[in-house]
């Protein structure tokens, strides 16, 4: 006897009772259900919720493998920016190492396993608690938080965060497809707020950076947004070996360390998904060509991003302010650069698309995801302190989301009316 068939038997001596839904669970997550329908059916689909939360996967996995060479190679990297050295970026000779891999997969994977273990736990919980079948939602919600944060937050700090994302973020609402908020970012927003010091700084993004602060062997992981933020400020560099230390600014740091290729291709510090550009439109074409993403919101929350920065350009174009100004770095920051640099681009891909929390007609997804381009930017460039702003800017527009929905309708509503009385009269 197979283990689908003893799955089965255990679904059925268990029906009906507490741990129904657990067997349910592993029995329809590995296999196809063995009922079919009786009658005749009046839509045939390929696609399901499990299918289609396979495919978001599948599209952010990529990000996931280059996340992992890219923690081990700004580790390395930083030991050698420390040191004086710049590290010219080679694919071949320094970035797909084993090395590289072996510190990435040691520090990522751990992350993965909390993430999906700590989340599938409180859902099995949930489930048998309220009776209700195991829902496959979190399968991308799991994959996305190891994702959206730094790859040396401690675990305990990432479990109680699930746990808090899941409950308050989702189970509260009803479980799949009632929850308002994105509980990926939820969850993010709890690290942030709960523990800011791990979610923030020029430390946090690279292995190591902060259990080495204030040592002699300390290291730096400053993101390309925090050297944009500080592009005016002065900066000591130490010397290459033993020369003199030199006085320069962030924003010229910042241009010596990466290229434009280096941020398009994502060989630089950030969050462990979020610096390929180009993995993510890989994705964003998958998840585009199955329809399971909306085009509509990932192109207008680029335009929403684009309109900002331009908006920001002209600012200071117009010299209505200087460059004293703490804003003046990410304000002179040439608009389509906004975009390859920061969580802009795996937001508006990977989170503002997701189709529970999002606007869900077609007029209303141009407005909302508008809204999260622009809001995106404007927080980017006002919060020096923190300069990213897309998770902020998704959270709240999918609180707005049924309001603009609703408004989207009424207005149909009133043009059909009047449509009516003309053809009335």
């Amino acid at each position: 006897m197979g283990l689908k068939s003893n799955l089965h038997n255990l679904k059925e001596k268990y029906k009906g009772t507490k741990m129904a839904p657990a067997f349910n669970a592993i029995h329809t997550f590995l296999y196809l259900p063995n009922e079919t329908t009786h009658n005749g059916t009046h839509i045939k689909a390929a696609d399901d919720l499990k299918r289609t939360m396979n495919i978001v996967i599948m599209a952010m996995v990529p990000c996931l493998i280059f996340g992992m060479f890219n923690a081990g190679y700004q580790h390395y990297s930083a030991i050698d920016a420390a040191n004086g050295i710049i590290r010219e970026v080679s694919v071949l000779g320094n970035f797909l190492t084993w090395d590289n891999f072996i510190i990435g997969a040691w520090t990522v994977l751990p992350l993965v396993i909390v993430s999906y273990g700590v989340g599938l736990i409180v859902e099995f919980i949930f489930a048998v608690i309220k009776g209700h079948e195991v829902e496959e939602g979190y399968l991308v919600t799991g994959m996305l938080v190891p994702l959206i944060v730094p790859v040396d937050i401690p675990l305990w700090m990432l479990a109680v965060a699930v746990v808090f994302g899941v409950v308050i973020g989702k189970e509260v609402f009803g479980g799949t497809g009632m929850n308002i908020l994105n509980p990926a970012l939820t969850i993010r927003a709890f690290l942030f707020f709960a523990y800011p010091t791990w979610m923030s700084g020029d430390k946090v993004w690279v292995h190591k950076a902060t259990e080495m602060a204030g040592s002699p062997d300390a290291i730096s992981g400053e993101t390309m947004l925090g050297y944009y933020a500080k592009a005016g400020q002065n900066l000591t560099v130490e010397g290459a070996n033993g020369a003199s230390d030199v006085v320069t600014t962030y924003g010229d740091r910042a241009a010596e360390l990466y290229s434009m290729s280096d941020m398009f291709f994502g060989f630089i510090p950030g969050s462990i998904g979020e610096t390929s550009k180009l993995l993510i439109l890989v994705g964003a074409g998958l998840l585009i060509f199955s329809k399971v993403g909306s085009w509509r919101i990932i192109l207008s929350t680029l335009i929403g991003a684009l309109t900002m920065g331009l908006i920001f350009n002209g600012v200071v174009s117009a010299e209505w302010i200087g460059e004293s100004s703490k804003f003046y770095g990410l304000m002179n920051l040439p608009f389509w650069q906004h975009l390859i640099v920061g969580s802009i681009l795996f937001g508006a891909v990977y989170m503002a698309t997701d189709p529970v929390t999002a606007s869900q007609t077609n007029k209303g997804k141009w407005i909302y995801g508008f809204l999260i381009g622009f809001i995106s930017i404007m927080i980017r460039v006002f919060n020096p302190a923190y300069p990213e702003g897309v998770f902020l800017a998704i959270l709240l527009m999918n609180v707005f989301a049924p309001t603009i929905d609703h408004y989207v309708i009424q207005g149909n509503v009133k043009r059909r009316m009047k449509r009516l009385k003309v053809k009335t009269t």
